[in-house]
């Protein structure tokens, strides 16, 4: 499927306001080896780091030869993407080799890189095969979303920020959400210290095309959600605290098996260390029969902010 083609048929915004994956997955030539994604919109912002990891995997996979499927990304989150600039998504073919094919993509902004991708493609093969972790996780029908995950809960830490996050959510990710247990940020709201773990299951709210590109890159979106966030419940703060500085470094994300994004898919997250103002974040991502189709690491920075003397 040509990638400016991808769902043209589709409007470039959901009703709702929310972002839609196939607006966000639709590029345009913009020169030998360059596809552009258009600006999100006219207000200057920061970009969400899953979304311009996804454009730039689209990039990768759109100069891979047919039959053969991502199998890891490593990226590097550069400078703050703005919302009202178009990205330049520049990629580079580093190895066609006779099982891997290697793409790096550099993703610019008014001249200067802001995400930096390497993507490695293999064709499918017979081989060894086995599964450690385990699904356990409550059936996404029978959890809370957003706005019910709030119902019910007392106390005067959960109102104003909080409660404006979780109405916010919705409109800030093109995924339904379904809670297995209350995030951290909750308890941190009460005043209380909370494991570093969350785990949710996600769906892309829109159906999306039979590309399996397509749903590696929804994948690659969705990989970056929350992950961060997941590390602070131990420190009684949560992302967008005044007293907080934080920000993804870089990201790694290995495809296990195919899987699709418009159906649902169990994200299991945690945080293993932080220290001198970094830490470092998994997730592990299992679909309804519990197969492990992707896992997922991450180093961020989480910085006190100095207080005014």
């Amino acid at each position: 499927m040509p990638v400016e083609a991808q769902r043209a048929d589709q409007p470039g915004r959901r009703p709702d306001g929310a972002t839609d994956l196939r607006d966000l997955l639709r590029l345009a030539p913009a020169g030998a080896g360059l596809l552009r994604a258009a600006p999100r919109g006219s207000a200057s912002g920061r970009v969400f780091g899953g979304a311009v990891a996804a454009q730039a995997l689209l990039a990768a996979g759109s100069s891979v030869p047919e039959g053969r499927a991502v199998h890891s990304l490593h990226a590097y989150f550069v400078r703050p993407a703005d919302t009202a600039t178009p990205t330049d998504l520049r990629t580079t073919a580093v190895r066609d080799g006779g099982s891997y094919t290697t793409r790096r993509v550099d993703a610019e902004q008014r001249g200067e890189v802001v995400l930096e991708l390497l993507a490695s493609f293999s064709r499918a093969e017979d081989g060894f095969a086995h599964q450690v972790p385990a699904l356990d996780a409550p059936a996404p029908e029978d959890l809370p979303g957003p706005e019910e995950a709030l119902a019910g809960v007392e106390g005067a830490g959960v109102q104003g920020p909080v409660r404006e996050w979780f109405a916010r959510l919705p409109a800030r990710h093109p995924f339904d959400l379904r809670f297995a247990e209350p995030l951290p940020r909750l308890a941190t709201a009460r005043g209380e210290r909370a494991l570093p773990r969350q785990r949710f299951w996600f769906r892309s709210r829109d159906p999306l095309p039979d590309d399996p590109l397509v749903h590696a890159c929804a994948l690659t979106y969705a990989s970056d959600m929350l992950l961060l966030s997941s590390s602070l419940g131990p420190h009684g703060t949560m992302v967008g605290a005044p007293g907080l500085r934080s920000a993804s470094l870089d990201h790694a994300l290995w495809f296990h098996s195919p899987a699709r994004a418009d159906d649902w898919l169990f994200y299991d997250q945690h945080s293993s260390w932080a220290a001198g103002g970094r830490t470092l974040c998994h997730g592990r991502v299992f679909d309804r029969s519990g197969l492990l189709v992707a896992t997922v690491a991450q180093e961020g920075m989480i910085r006190p902010r100095p207080t005014a003397r």
